[in-house]
């Protein structure tokens, strides 16, 4: 059953996933529960759209063999390195209170007052509001749930990439 999905429509379940989870966050998270995003989770949007853009792409190409590994490849790509700040994020969240870095300024100020590559990087670092629980759904944080999208879409694009492609008629 798998083998018969065509790369396009798996790459239009990526870009719904994506649009799915953007709306979620901006939509009930933000609007609806008043919650603020800090650096990581806006870093972890990023990704999501990262991911969601290359499948656009590739869903509108729809190319064959290499061109679908490709597209496969750089959407697992992405979707990799969110996995990677949403992982160092559950992880400032289970650190001791103690050993919880210092809040830092707003985003905001950060690109406005500091060069580009040094406010990445205190946003790749995360600080105190980073380490806040701010809301659990099944007993996961969002960085916690926000991992395990990372890890699944992984997985499709690692899976994408790597399959037989049927033939075209």
């Amino acid at each position: 059953m798998l083998r018969s999905l065509s790369p396009r429509l798996v790459f239009a379940g990526l870009l719904l996933l994506a649009i799915t989870s953007m709306l979620f966050a901006r939509v009930f998270l933000q609007e609806f529960m008043e919650l603020e995003a800090c650096p990581l989770c806006m870093t972890q949007r990023f990704f999501v759209v990262a991911w969601g853009v290359v499948a656009l792409i590739a869903m509108l190409h729809n190319p064959a063999g290499w061109g679908n590994r490709c597209y496969a490849a750089l959407c697992g790509l992405c979707a990799a390195g969110g996995g990677a700040v949403a992982g160092r994020h559950v992880w400032l969240q289970h650190l001791p209170p103690d050993q919880v870095p210092a809040c830092g300024p707003s985003l905001e100020y950060m690109l406005e007052t500091l060069p580009f590559s040094e406010t990445l990087s205190i946003v790749l670092m995360g600080d105190g509001n980073c380490a806040e629980t701010m809301w659990t759904f099944m007993g996961l944080s969002i960085p916690e749930q926000t991992l395990i999208l990372f890890v699944v879409t992984t997985l499709v694009c690692l899976w994408q990439t790597l399959r037989t492609y049927p033939t075209r008629d």
